[in-house]
């Protein structure tokens, strides 16, 4: 049976409480139900394709139009994780979602945006240290990102890497985002249970777990100051009811239509990151069952319903809001800032990693 609410909060406070503690041997299944999992994930490679092609470069300047009205800098976006962030499963770089979201901030901002994007195929959140790296080590703090945008998980819970292990990999992570001034986003672990060929039990499990690492994430990112917005079943009913168009070829990767619908609910607390999102849809409204929880309650009501943001309010409570989204406006082709940049983030990566991230995209749930 399906997880209740409060149960997925205890269970969200715990891994999270381990996480902040050094802990990182939570057991959510016993070991018959893990051994059933494997045996499923196995039953499902044949139906689950994957992909070796590296995601499009979408590294570059975005909003051009605006440079020659604008003074000074343009805003800075970097990206990080795993092959959705990447951007895998689609063929333009304008498809991706970075260079989605990094053309819809120009446009809200009215002021260009610097794209880089480090994330990994195949990466899990211990890539995390390692990408950060790559976006503060080669400048000083002072030509950080301005906001960053994480997407991590699914690959922690298909390779059954502890979540208070999995959490606090990704709270460092953004504690050292945040201390350098980057704000922060983080798009939770996606419901793997939604992947169409996947069947049951294997279906239950996966969802359950995700859950609970997602709303985990969420606690976490939210105590160091920043804010989720719950990927869940892929963003909800859409991909439900249109899996063929908003799923990619290999049916577990969005396709285009589908990176453009997740960019849809990511793009309002990005801008909300950065005061560009009008003032007056910040107060909760209690008709789209908005309003401030315990940040363990607001994780884990995220956490059953895609696209919905959790920020920090005060102490131990959380704003929880269902942002209304706005079309995203055509994304634009770019030119190239950093031609290498995917390059040299593959190249910081030790070979054997890269071999085996390279397995692993063969894999059911490598993201």
């Amino acid at each position: 049976m399906p997880m209740s609410k409060a149960a997925t909060a205890r269970v969200a406070r715990r891994i999270a409480t381990a996480a902040a503690y050094g802990g990182g041997g939570i057991g959510l299944l016993g070991g018959a139900t893990i051994g059933l999992l494997v045996t499923e994930v196995q039953l499902a490679k044949r139906k689950v394709g994957g992909s070796d092609d590296q995601p499009p470069m979408a590294d570059g300047l975005y909003g051009s139009v605006f440079a020659r009205s604008v003074t000074g800098r343009p805003l800075r976006l970097g990206f990080l994780g795993d092959s959705t962030a990447a951007g895998q499963g689609v063929f333009r770089a304008r498809q991706t979602p970075g260079a989605l979201l990094a053309s819809a901030l120009a446009a809200v901002a009215e002021r260009p945006v610097e794209l880089r994007n480090v994330a990994l195929p195949g990466a899990q959140s211990d890539d995390l240290e390692r990408q950060v790296g790559l976006l503060l080590s080669e400048r000083d703090l002072s030509h950080a990102p301005d906001v960053c945008v994480i997407m991590i998980g699914a690959n922690d819970v298909t390779h059954r890497m502890p979540p208070a292990r999995s959490v606090r990999l990704l709270s460092d992570a953004v504690a050292r985002l945040r201390t350098a001034g980057c704000q922060v986003v983080v798009g939770t672990c996606p419901d793997l249970g939604s992947i169409e060929p996947v069947g049951q039990p294997l279906r239950w499990i996966a969802r359950r777990l995700s859950r609970q690492l997602a709303a985990a994430q969420t606690i976490a990112v939210v105590e160091e100051g920043g804010r989720t917005v719950s990927l869940g079943d892929l963003l909800g009913p859409e991909f439900t009811a249109n899996p063929r168009e908003l799923f990619g070829p290999d049916n577990y990767h969005p396709s285009a239509e589908g990176y453009a619908t997740a960019a849809m609910a990511v793009l309002p607390t990005l801008c909300a990151a950065l005061g560009l999102w009008p003032t007056e849809d910040e107060r909760p409204d209690a008709s789209r069952r908005e309003g401030i929880l315990p940040v363990a309650r607001a994780a884990a009501e995220a956490a059953a319903e895609g696209g919905t943001e959790v920020a920090a309010v005060r102490g131990p409570w959380a704003l929880l809001k269902h942002r209304r989204r706005r079309r995203l406006p055509p994304a634009e082709d770019v030119s190239p800032a950093r031609a290498d940049a995917r390059a040299d983030a593959r190249a910081d990566v030790p070979a054997d990693a890269r071999e085996e991230t390279h397995e692993e995209a063969d894999r059911p749930g490598a993201a």
